[in-house]
């Protein structure tokens, strides 16, 4: 049975990683200044920044529609048996429902619902992925995935909270208070929503340090086959401090480092970073 996996382009998995696992990627919409773009597609994080930096508005995203998921399901069904597809939390977004209403017109498309962003989805696609090149059916795939999700570990350390106060997700207050103090709050996911966990204050890199500390602290529960590290924009130098952090911590088979596309960026801006992993159970 040749089984296709696609994914929104909300899981931020690398170009390369993309191409080497032969994943079809369903773009969102992103608007910027009054013009929309297919993200990943027309537009990238960078010429994102410059645009809302340079109007200094805000972008927003918006779901695949219906009639994009039917058109592309259909395209590949004429060469594969089944497809399974990956897509944002259905809390935060309403592709999951776009998609199981194409799905269920087409059948033979198996919609999981990530209850995750970013590359908690990618590590969602990667092993179905691995799965389908096992030769493990589409039902079986999903239902395992559909498991698995429940063990992922994501969250996000924010340099700023300027892009949320820019979204309506936090006052010009909280946001000017927090700057003032260098605090950098922490956003985690459960159970399919964001929300806010530790603050950390000081030197961003001395926070991000911090924070892989704390998120490794049991390394015991941590299964230590994959992480992503995925940031929004940081050099070299401290993604380098960060992956030796994490190193220390956990002795890690993979890691691998993404960017950030436009769903994450647009909401936390430049200068965000998290570490993304399953946990044990």
């Amino acid at each position: 049975m040749k089984i296709k996996i696609t994914a929104d382009s909300t899981c931020d998995l690398s170009r390369e990683l993309i191409e080497q696992n032969d994943i079809t990627i369903t773009p969102l919409t992103v608007t910027c200044d009054g013009k929309s773009y297919l993200d990943g597609v027309e537009i990238d994080p960078e010429t994102m920044f410059e645009i809302t930096e340079s109007t200094g508005g805000i972008a927003a995203t918006a779901a695949v529609n219906i009639h994009a998921y039917t058109d592309t399901f259909s395209e590949l069904l004429k060469e594969y048996d089944a497809i399974v597809h990956f897509t944002i939390s259905s809390a935060m977004s309403a592709c999951y429902q776009n998609a199981c209403i194409a799905a269920e017109e087409l059948g033979n498309v198996y919609v999981v619902d990530s209850q995750n962003l970013s590359t908690g989805i990618g590590h969602l696609v990667l092993d179905a992925c691995e799965l389908a090149r096992e030769g493990i059916s589409a039902e079986d795939i999903k239902k395992t995935l559909d498991e698995r999700k429940k063990k992922l570990d994501v969250s996000f350390v924010l340099s700023t909270l300027e892009y949320l106060r820019r979204g309506g997700r936090c006052t010009t207050v909280a946001a000017l208070g927090a700057n003032l103090l260098k605090l950098r709050p922490c956003i985690g996911v459960s159970n399919g929503t964001m929300g806010v966990g530790k603050k950390y204050r000081g030197n961003i890199r001395d926070c991000l340090v911090q924070y892989v500390k704390d998120k490794l602290s049991a390394p015991e529960t941590v299964d230590p086959r994959r992480v992503f590290i995925t940031d929004s924009g940081f050099d070299e130098e401290t993604r380098s401090i960060v992956e030796k952090a994490v190193r220390e911590c956990v002795p890690f088979e993979e890691v691998i480092h993404t960017r950030a596309g436009c769903t994450v960026s647009c909401h936390c801006g430049p200068g965000c970073l998290g570490i993304l992993f399953y946990r044990k159970a």
